[in-house]
């Protein structure tokens, strides 16, 4: 309930008073005669209007500030069936495939809005996002990037099409999509057809849900881990690209081999050759040998 009360037919301010605990009372100055009926009724059309008409009129906000670490998106917990007879599923190991189980928790899926039409679909059980890179392969990632936005589009017969926000074809201009074969293994997205049952998918909602935005984070940014400060000389994970792990130098191994170089170009003293008694020898000089930086 919202009533418009004067305070005083002297004074001019008036009181906005309101029952819902996210708005709270504020002061409206006197605009129009409050004594006409046709100018009560003109402030009440403003507030009806919308909150922010009557912030033009007061300067101040209705509603209290939201606290920006709070769910802001509302999005769905969902099963993905695809039309070959899967559910499209994320191993713990991070891979793609599908399954026939519809029971199982390695098939939910996040679907949260990241823009009109734009999704990025994660994992409930691993928390990793299903991305897709200029190759066309599918792989997981731990931070949100912009290879994992995926255009959610409506198919005929009810199906939903998800293709990549980031990447198509150079010369036909077409989408790369997301899709499962018969064997119900991930396909190239580039070799996806959006007229055929491999890309067509079928949402199976199970609950709505709040999320918060996720963080946008460069393509090819490896997650820090817990405890130490960004650096770019952190020893990072493996970082997937495609599927397939890019290698990283052993930093052990390196100091090893290094040491061993250093303690074999060492010149050993050879044995002084029989005949007359060698003149003294000078006082030995240490020789200072650099260790190897890890």
């Amino acid at each position: 309930m919202i009533l418009l009360v004067a305070l005083s037919w002297k004074t001019d301010p008036f009181v906005l008073l309101c029952n819902r605990k996210d708005l709270f009372y504020i002061r409206v100055s006197k605009l129009l005669d409050c004594s006409s009926p046709k100018s009560m009724w003109f402030l009440w059309n403003i507030f009806s209007k919308g909150t922010h008409m009557l912030q033009c009129l007061c300067g101040k906000s209705l509603k209290k500030n939201k606290n920006p670490s709070d769910p802001q998106l509302k999005g769905i917990v969902t099963r993905l069936y695809c039309r070959q007879g899967y559910y499209l599923q994320m191993n713990p190991d991070g891979s793609l495939d599908g399954t026939k189980d519809d029971s199982t928790n390695s098939s939910l899926f996040n679907l949260i809005p990241v823009g009109l039409r734009v999704v990025a679909i994660q994992s409930v059980k691993t928390g990793l996002y299903i991305a897709m890179n200029g190759e066309g392969h599918l792989y997981t990632s731990e931070l949100f990037t912009a290879e994992c936005k995926f255009k959610e589009s409506v198919f005929e017969n009810y199906y939903v099409i998800y293709s990549s926000m980031l990447y198509r074809q150079q010369e036909s201009g077409r989408a790369w999509f997301l899709g499962l074969n018969k064997d119900g293994q991930a396909m190239k997205g580039n070799r996806v057809k959006k007229t055929k049952p491999a890309a067509h998918f079928l949402p199976k909602p199970l609950e709505v849900a709040m999320y918060r935005e996720p963080s946008l984070h460069d393509i090819g940014e490896t997650p820090k881990p817990a405890g130490v400060p960004p650096s770019k000389s952190t020893n990072e994970p493996a970082v997937m690209n495609g599927g397939k792990p890019v290698s990283k130098p052993n930093t052990a191994a390196t100091a090893a081999a290094t040491t061993a170089a250093a303690t074999t170009t060492t010149a050993t003293p050879a044995a002084p050759a029989p005949g007359p008694a060698p003149a003294p020898a000078p006082a030995p000089t240490a020789t200072a040998i650099a260790k190897p930086t890890t």
